[in-house]
C-alpha cells in the first residue's frame, strides 16, 4: 500500500498511484506475489525517503547525459525532467503518496514518473542500476551534510576563540588524574577545545574528499554497454571525479564508515567537554554558570538546577559510537559486489548525521550564555600546591640536579600538608631550611601568576601566548570563507 508523508491529507491520488504487487518494476521474472511479511521486512522507503532530492538530482543528471549521448531523445529527456520536477514538488508539499510495495525511494519515484509521463519514464533507468543509484544518492546526501556539519563546527570555533581571547588572563586549576597539577588560564583551556574541533573539521573535510567520487555508471557491478559519459554526470552532480572501478563503485561504503568514525570522534570530544561543564557547574566548584535555557529542575527537589543538556550530549556519544560499530559490522563479511545487507547502512548513518548535527547546534547555542566565575577558578587553582614543579625548576636553575630538587620540594610540600598552608605562604626563612639555594626571587616563581607567565612559548598557557594563539586560530577560521 501507499502511505502519505506526515501531514498529507490528499488521499484522492491513492487509487491513481496504487500499483499491485505484480506491477513491481522488477517483477517480470516472478510468477508469484511477494508476501506482506516480506514487504514489511524488506522495505526501506520509511527511512530512505529522506534521499528524495538527491535521487531526483541523480536521475536528472543521468537523463540529461543519456540525451546528450543519443540513448534517449531530447523530447524524452524533457518529459522526464518535467515529471521529476513535478514529483519533487509533490513530495515537498506533502502530496506524494509513498508505497511500501515499491520498496524504496528509488522505485517509488521511478514508478510515479512512469505513471505520470508513460513510456519516456520507462527509459530513465537505462544504463544504471539501483546499486549505483543508491550509492550516488548517499554520497550526494553525505557531501551536503558534511558541509552543514563543518559550518556548525566553524560557528562553535568562532565562539571558543573569541572567549579564549577574553579569558586569556583568567587563572584556573589544571588537573591530571583529576588532581591538582599546574595552573593554566581558562583561555588556554578553551583553545584546547578549539584544537579538538579543528581536527574534527579537517577530518570531515578529508572525508568529504573521498565521498566526492561518483559511482554512477557502475550499473549493477560491471558497468554498462550503453555509450554513457560518466564524467558529464559526475560534473553535473558536483563530484570531483568518477570512481575508477565498477565493482568498487557499487559495493564501497568506506565513505559511510569514515563519516561515522569522524562523527564518533567528534561526539567523544563533545562528551569530554560536556563532562567538564557538568563538573565546573557543581556548586562545590562553581567555575561556570550554564544558562537556565539549557538546564532543568527536579520533580522533587526545588533547589536543583541540573545541566541536563550537557549530560544528554555526553550520553549521545555512546549512540554515535554504536552507529559506527553497526556500520563496521554490516560491512565486515560482505563479498563483492552489492549485497542487500547494505540497506541496513542507512538508519545508523542517518542517525549519526542527526545526532552530530543536533549536538553541535545545541552546543553552539549554549556557549554564549555560559558565565565564568574567575574568582572561584583562581581560588581553586591555589589548592594542592600547583606551583611545586615551578619550585623544582627554580632549584634546577640554582644548579641542583632535578632529582635532588624533586626530593627537596617533596619535603616542602609535606610541610605544607602537615601545617595546612601553601607554598607561596611559607616564609623565606623557612624555605631556606630545606635548601640554602632558595632566595627572595623564589616568590616570582611560585605564585600562580609567576607560574603561568613563565610558560611563554608557542602552545604555552602564558596570557601573551594565549592571545596570540587566539588570533592565529581566528585567522585560520576566517580563511575558510575566502
Amino acid at each position: 500500500m501507499r502511505f502519505p508523508l506526515k501531514g498529507n491529507s490528499d488521499n484522492g491520488r491513492k487509487k491513481a498511484q496504487h500499483m499491485s504487487k505484480k506491477d513491481k518494476l522488477w517483477s517480470g521474472r516472478f510468477s508469484r506475489e511477494t508476501s506482506d511479511l516480506m514487504e514489511r521486512f524488506s522495505q526501506s522507503v520509511s527511512f530512505d525517503k529522506r534521499l528524495y532530492r538527491h535521487d531526483i538530482a541523480g536521475s536528472l543528471a543521468h537523463a540529461e547525459m543519456l540525451s546528450a549521448q543519443g540513448v534517449i531523445t531530447t523530447a524524452e529527456f524533457r518529459k522526464i525532467r518535467k515529471g521529476l520536477r513535478e514529483i519533487q514538488k509533490e513530495i515537498e508539499s506533502g502530496k506524494f503518496l509513498w508505497s511500501v510495495e515499491q520498496e524504496d525511494v528509488h522505485m517509488n519515484i521511478e514508478s510515479a514518473l512512469i505513471e505520470k509521463i508513460g513510456e519516456a519514464g520507462k527509459k530513465l533507468h537505462t544504463g544504471r542500476s539501483r546499486n549505483d543509484q543508491v550509492s550516488t544518492d548517499m554520497r550526494l546526501y553525505m557531501m551536503e551534510e558534511i558541509d552543514a556539519i563543518c559550518d556548525l563546527i566553524t560557528g562553535i570555533q568562532r565562539e571558543l576563540v573569541r572567549r579564549a581571547d577574553q579569558e586569556s588572563g583568567t587563572v584556573m586549576p589544571g588537573w591530571t588524574h583529576m588532581q591538582p597539577a599546574q595552573p593554566v588560564t581558562f583561555g588556554h583551556h578553551l583553545l584546547a577545545w578549539n584544537q579538538m574541533f579543528e581536527r574534527d573539521y579537517r577530518r570531515f573535510r578529508d572525508c568529504r574528499g573521498r565521498t566526492g567520487e561518483c559511482p554512477l555508471g557502475s550499473a549493477a557491478l560491471a558497468g554498462t554497454g550503453y555509450p554513457i559519459d560518466r564524467k558529464m554526470t559526475a560534473a553535473q552532480l558536483g563530484f570531483a571525479r568518477v570512481m575508477a572501478n565498477s565493482l568498487d563503485g557499487v559495493s564501497d561504503r568506506d565513505f559511510a564508515m569514515e563519516f561515522a568514525a569522524c562523527g564518533s570522534i567528534l561526539m567523544i570530544h563533545i562528551s569530554r567537554i560536556a563532562e567538564e561543564l557538568v563538573l565546573w557547574s557543581m556548586p562545590a566548584l562553581d567555575f561556570v554558570d550554564i544558562g537556565e535555557g539549557f538546564c532543568t529542575g527536579s520533580s522533587i527537589m526545588p533547589q536543583k538546577k541540573n545541566p541536563d543538556v550537557a549530560e544528554l550530549m555526553r550520553g549521545k556519544s555512546g549512540r554515535a559510537v554504536g552507529n559506527l560499530v553497526t556500520l563496521l559490522t554490516i560491512m565486515k563479511s560482505q563479498p563483492l559486489a552489492y549485497n542487500r545487507d547494505n540497506q541496513e547502512d542507512k538508519e545508523p548513518l542517518f542517525d549519526q548525521v542527526d545526532t552530530v548535527k543536533s549536538c553541535l547546534e545545541v552546543f553552539r547555542a549554549m556557549l554564549p550564555g555560559i558565565v565564568v566565575h574567575p574568582e572561584n577558578m583562581t581560588r581553586a587553582a591555589t589548592v594542592g600546591n600547583p606551583t611545586a614543579t615551578d619550585l623544582a625548576d627554580y632549584l634546577v636553575g640554582k644548579q641542583i640536579p632535578f632529582r635532588d630538587a624533586h626530593e627537596i620540594v617533596g619535603r616542602i610540600v609535606g610541610y605544607t600538608v602537615w601545617n595546612d598552608t601553601h607554598l607561596h605562604e611559607i616564609p623565606l626563612e623557612k624555605l631556606r631550611e630545606f635548601s640554602d639555594r632558595i632566595e627572595e626571587d623564589v616568590f616570582e616563581t611560585i605564585t600562580l601568576e609567576g607560574s603561568i607567565s613563565r610558560r611563554n612559548h608557542a602552545g604555552g598557557t602564558a596570557p601573551k601566548q594565549v592571545r596570540k594563539a587566539a588570533r592565529d586560530a581566528m585567522r585560520t577560521i576566517k580563511a575558510r570563507s575566502q
